[in-house]
Formats: C-alpha cells, sequence, structure tokens
C-alpha cells in the first residue's frame, strides 16, 4: 500500500497535525496525515471557539504565515467579537465563535484541495527508528510507512483516561478510543512524560433552555475577521447569552466532592490553571456565591449547546441535578456529559526551537504533546513543526520566531526554555513585547519571512505590502500636513480637549488621547486623502495604532534594554515572595517553590510575566 517514502508523515489530525501537514505539503513535501478519524479532522474537542486574549493574535499570526487556521475560522463563524477594545491595541484580542460542524468540514475540504496531502485512517502504534533517527511509523496493522521527517501531534490520545465521577475509561475524546504504543516506545528511547489533564463540560439541548431569562451576549456590531486575504465577513450573527451559577448550585456540587475524581485521588494530573472546572472553582474560590455561565451555540442549525463555565468530572447525575438550578436551565435535557481527561505528554525542554525532539533526529513534537493546552496554541506549533520538518529534510535554514517578533516565538521559547508542569496557555502577559506583537500587524511582522521561505505566497505578500505602503504614506501626511485652529478646535472642544491657538502638525494633535480616527475623517483633508488613495478600514486601523502609540513602542524597547543590563541582580536567599502581594498569584507561588538565585533566572520561571519582574526590581532598589 505504501511502497514510495513520504517526506513527511505527520501522526494526528487535530489543529496541529492539520496545520502541519499543510505547511509541509505547502511547502513541497509529500505529506502523509494519518489519523484515527478521518471524519474529525480539524474537531473542536471542546469549546466551538477560536482565538481570545492573545490566542487570537495567534490566530493572525498563522494566517500572515500561510496558515490555515484563520481562514477556516472566518468560513465557519457565526459570531466576532474584539475583545479588550476599551484598552490599548496591544491588548485587543480578535475572538469568533464557530460552527463546530462546519469547521471540521472546512478543514477537510481545505487539505483535500492542498497537493501533495495524501490520507489514511489507522492508528500508528510505532516509530521506525535507524540509528537516533526517524524513518517512518508502524501503524496498528504492522504496516510500515517509510518517510524522512515525522511530525507527532497526538493530542489527550497518548494513553487518554477520560473521568467522569467514579467511572474511568480509555479514551481520547469522548466516543473515540486512545492511542497506545507510541509512549513507551519513546520512554524506552530516553524520552521523560508526564500526565495532563484537561476536562469539558455537558453539551446540552438548545430547544430545553430558558433564553429568555439570560443574557444576550452578541458579537460586534461591524464585525471583523481573522485571515488576512478575501475570506467572508460575517453580514448575521448568532448570540451567545450568559447565566450565573448560585449558592444553591454550589451546595448540590458539593454534594458529589466525595465522587469527584479530582478529590478523591483518582486524577493525579495537573489541569490548566486558567480554565478550571467548576468544582475547582468552587473550592478555589469558597467566598464566591456565583460564576458565569456562557452559553455558546454549536452553530448555525444545530439546537446543541456548550456550557462555557461548567467544565466538570462530577458524577453525571450529580451534574444534570445542580445545572438544572441554574437560571434558565431548569428544564435542560443533556446531550452529553462533562468529562475530564488525562494524557501523556512530553516536557518540551526535550525539544530544540524548532520542535525538533533532541533524542531523535527528524522527530517533531507540536500540540498537547508538548504540554500546551488550546487550539491556537496546538495549531502555532503544528505550523512550525510542518516548516521546519519541510526545511530540515531538504537542508535548508531553521525557521524560528524570537520573541519580539511573534506571540508563536514567545510560546515556543517558554517551552523550550522553561518547560511546563500544567497545561500551557498563552496570555499577552507573557510577552514582553506585546505592543510590538498586535494583531493588526502580524501580516506586517510576518509575511516576508514566511515568502522568503517558500510558504506565503506572492498574493499574501502583495496585499501586505499595499497595506504597509498605504499605512506608512497615511502616517506620513499626518506628519507633514497642518492644520488651522478653526478646523480642529470644534472638535478639540468636542471631546473636552485644550484648544489650540495655532497652526500644528495633525500627528500631534491626533496623537492625544481623546482624538480618535472618526473625529480626524471630519476635516476635509483628511476625507480626501482617504478618499483619493481609497483607503480601508485596515490602513485607516494600522496608521491610527502607528500615530498614536509610537510613544508607547519606543518606550517598551527602552524598557526590554533596561531589563536585559539588570538580569544579574541577585535575590536575597530564601526570599519571601507571598508579602509582595503586587506580584501575581501564580508568580507568588512558584518563586517560592522554586526560590531562584537571581532577577535572570526569575524571568524564566513558566508564569512569571514582565510586570512582576518589575516588581521584584522595584523591591530591590533597582
Amino acid at each position: 500500500m505504501f511502497g514510495e517514502e513520504y517526506d513527511v508523515i505527520v501522526v494526528g489530525g487535530g489543529h496541529a497535525g492539520a496545520e502541519a501537514a499543510a505547511a509541509a505539503a505547502n511547502m513541497g513535501s509529500k505529506t502523509l496525515l494519518v489519523t484515527m478519524n478521518l471524519q474529525t479532522i480539524g474537531q473542536m474537542s471542546c469549546n466551538p471557539a477560536m482565538g481570545g486574549i492573545a490566542k487570537g493574535q495567534i490566530v493572525r499570526e498563522i494566517d500572515a504565515l500561510g496558515g490555515y487556521s484563520g481562514i477556516i475560522t472566518d468560513k465557519s463563524a457565526i459570531q466576532f467579537k474584539m475583545l479588550n477594545k476599551s484598552k490599548g491595541p496591544a491588548m485587543w484580542s480578535p475572538r469568533a465563535q464557530n460552527d463546530r460542524m462546519r469547521f471540521a468540514e472546512e478543514w477537510r475540504l481545505a487539505l483535500e484541495r492542498t497537493p501533495n496531502v495524501d490520507f489514511y485512517q489507522e492508528m500508528v502504534g510505532g516509530l521506525l527508528i535507524e540509528k537516533d533517527k526517524v524513518v517512518g511509523v508502524k501503524t496498528s496493522l504492522g504496516i510500515a510507512i517509510r518517510s524522512k521527517a515525522v511530525v507527532l501531534t497526538n493530542g489527550t490520545f497518548l494513553n487518554g483516561l477520560i473521568h467522569i465521577g467514579e467511572k474511568q475509561f480509555g479514551g481520547g475524546r469522548a466516543g473515540e478510543k486512545a492511542a497506545t504504543g507510541i509512549t513507551e516506545q519513546l520512554l524506552d528511547l530516553g524520552f521523560e512524560s508526564g500526565r495532563m489533564k484537561t476536562g469539558t463540560p455537558p453539551r446540552v439541548d438548545g430547544r430545553s433552555l430558558d433564553h429568555s431569562v439570560m443574557i444576550p451576549q452578541p458579537g460586534d456590531v461591524v464585525p471583523e475577521k481573522f485571515s488576512y486575504l478575501d475570506t467572508p465577513v460575517l453580514t448575521t450573527q448568532r448570540d451567545c447569552h450568559m447565566t450565573h451559577t448560585s449558592a444553591l448550585v454550589h451546595d448540590l456540587l458539593r454534594e458529589g466532592f466525595d465522587r469527584s475524581p479530582m478529590f478523591n485521588g483518582r486524577i493525579k494530573s495537573i489541569g490548566p490553571r486558567y480554565c478550571p472546572s467548576i468544582e475547582d472553582k468552587i473550592n478555589r474560590f469558597a467566598d464566591k456565591d456565583s460564576h458565569q455561565i456562557f452559553v455558546e451555540p454549536e452553530g448555525w442549525n444545530t439546537v446543541e449547546v456548550y456550557v462555557n463555565g461548567f467544565s466538570t468530572s462530577l458524577p453525571e447525575d450529580v451534574q444534570y441535578k445542580a445545572l438544572r438550578s441554574v437560571k434558565g436551565f431548569e428544564n435542560v435535557k443533556f446531550f452529553r456529559p462533562g468529562y475530564a481527561i488525562e494524557y501523556d505528554y512530553f516536557p518540551p525542554t526535550q525539544l530544540k526551537h524548532t520542535l525538533e525532539t533532541k533524542l531523535v533526529q527528524n522527530l517533531y513534537f507540536a500540540g498537547q504533546i508538548n504540554g500546551t493546552t488550546g487550539y491556537e496554541e496546538a495549531a502555532s506549533q503544528g505550523l512550525m513543526a510542518g516548516i521546519n520538518a519541510h526545511l530540515k529534510i531538504n537542508e535548508k535554514e531553521d525557521f524560528i520566531l524570537q520573541r519580539d517578533e511573534a506571540y508563536i516565538g514567545v510560546l515556543i521559547d517558554d517551552l523550550i526554555t522553561k518547560g511546563t508542569e500544567e497545561p500551557y496557555r498563552m496570555f499577552t502577559s507573557r510577552a514582553e513585547y506585546r505592543t510590538l506583537l498586535r494583531q493588526d500587524n502580524a501580516d506586517l511582522r510576518l509575511t516576508p519571512r514566511s515568502f522568503e521561505i517558500g510558504l506565503a505566497k506572492e498574493n499574501r505578500l502583495k496585499r501586505m505590502e499595499e497595506k504597509e505602503k498605504k499605512s506608512d504614506a497615511f502616517v506620513s501626511f499626518f506628519r507633514e500636513t497642518s492644520v488651522r485652529p478653526e478646523e480642529i478646535n470644534p472638535i478639540l472642544d468636542s471631546v473636552n480637549s485644550a484648544l489650540v491657538k495655532q497652526s500644528d502638525k495633525m500627528f500631534k494633535v491626533f496623537s492625544r488621547p481623546k482624538v480618535t480616527m472618526e473625529h480626524m475623517l471630519q476635516l476635509d483633508a483628511v476625507s480626501s486623502f482617504v478618499d483619493e488613495n481609497n483607503l480601508d478600514r485596515e490602513v485607516l486601523e494600522q496608521a491610527e495604532i502607528q500615530v498614536k502609540y509610537s510613544g508607547y513602542i519606543e518606550k517598551e524597547k527602552n524598557n526590554a534594554d533596561k531589563l536585559l543590563r539588570l538580569e544579574g541582580v541577585k535575590i536575597p536567599k530564601n526570599f519571601d515572595y507571598s508579602k509582595l502581594k503586587s506580584l501575581s498569584y501564580e508568580a507568588r507561588e512558584k518563586l517560592n517553590s522554586i526560590q531562584p538565585v537571581t532577577i535572570a533566572q526569575a524571568a524564566r520561571v513558566s508564569g512569571v510575566n514582565p510586570s512582576d519582574i518589575s516588581v521584584l526590581l522595584v523591591y530591590l532598589g533597582r
């Protein structure tokens, strides 16, 4: 069946595997995607959404590099929101609700339309290794398939174990069996492995809910999108809804704590800190009488609903009884209960920055096998692994993104340098240079680099160059053009900003906090420039950010330089971090545990962000 040798074999068809296969194939490698179920390629195993805080920036970066996630998201979106719009642009994060079935379908079709991609449905039970180099895979039927490189993207399937109350059974996802054999072989080869946990909430019948007593959560009035290409923009959207748990709900859930695998010792692995189960939230935040529940439709036409905020592994009868006491859920009907799943992962300190393993040449890991959580984190790793697998077998230079170039660079550097003992999730706070790594400029940062290695196509590069040219010209216009007092003062007066007494450059006036692009467009010279040069919303946004935040960007660069000069600062022995309340809870916990000797060591601890380091420097008098 497989007489020929492939260039790259990708094991697993989730978000990491799909991006890895697409990247390697689009760069010219003959690629085989092997997965246990071809019907679940690109499956959204948990929430039906893409993006969010920092995650949205990652999806934009994937798109800028020539990946598919942004395109697939736009084609299957049912709602779009730009989060954190009230904050500065470094914090703006796009997020989309998606039609789960259409999302997976679009991924399958996109890969089928990609030349160089072959498919095969079966479990991979082992790797073919010759002289510390991977040369293919072996399936559960005993079929040997040879290749020059292999990318493992096994998700939660490696020896997956599902927990619902006191019941447990093998599985990589509800209704799907676990994958066996690979962990044991890797351990024999000298790899270290660990166990992690994640969970998911119940799925329910939307027809059984009373949405009238919930708070509507609509999308943006003027929705944007993820891809920089000509993907569709939403014209109609589906609302989500919000409700809350109560003291009664919490009491009902506590009744099942003695049967909870989280509390009775059955689950020994660590779950995601920032996406805790409902029982964990009740236990950790005992002073809170309620928690938010977001009611998210799973698609345009399906009645299935995702109960965001109610992730649980409690017994199904406890889940049902408690959820029926949530406002709007009094008559709820379950499609399936929530569950927790434990699975094998391999500490990512065993990898190079290319995501190639240090022990076995041409073998790459991407996604949850590296200890991360989230579709976006997985997809970005898959993309980078697919790129680097292709480059390695063609004897070309590695493709590595630095921390000041992309959130993807921060993610991989954190994993490789710091490792992780709990599921790693990306946040804007993890990036020292987040003012530079905005969602709006991912194409300007990354498309030229991707074009150089042969992934991003010429049409994408030309779009980026046109945007850059128009944005720079518009900024230059503001720098060079003056505005008279009689033109600008009515606008300044309307926003309670100090009036000008003489003509001044538009750039200076536009830099004021209360003055927006909408205000500037009221000036005839500005609106004429926009019309004459056919500037779209994307260019207007880019120009506004460059004008208003140029000082912040420069300041951030200076702060980074100062931080580098202070990396040798010593920390007193047995320092008690718990007394520094300005540190994040995670930083206090981790630093007290690890007790770093220097600021440099503290900065490399997973979960300690730049603001925490600033607090330490202030306390140490530096």
